[in-house]
């Protein structure tokens, strides 16, 4: 399995675990494809933050507090990071 589908992979485990709104897994697929999309797009974790809150505001209408988008941000910027150091 090439490295960037098992970054990914991790990223949606990652996500599915989350579960912000406590709704179970397999509730948040096109949130988590926005988001696995962010992820590759930045690399700063308020950023990050800032824009996992925005995607599940606009499906949900819900606010996630920024303190557990941030949590979450790092622990995706982590996989990520593991995922592009290579020998």
């Amino acid at each position: 399995m090439n490295s960037q589908l098992q970054t990914n992979l991790q990223f949606v485990d990652l996500l599915n675990e989350w579960d912000p709104f406590h709704l179970k897994t397999g509730s948040y697929d096109t949130e988590i494809a926005d988001t696995i999309q962010a992820v590759h797009e930045l690399n700063e974790p308020v950023q990050l933050a800032k824009r996992i809150q925005t995607i599940y505001e606009f499906s949900f209408e819900k606010v996630i507090p920024m303190d557990s988008c941030l949590k979450i941000s790092k622990g995706l910027l982590a996989i990520k990071d593991s995922g592009t150091c290579s020998i």
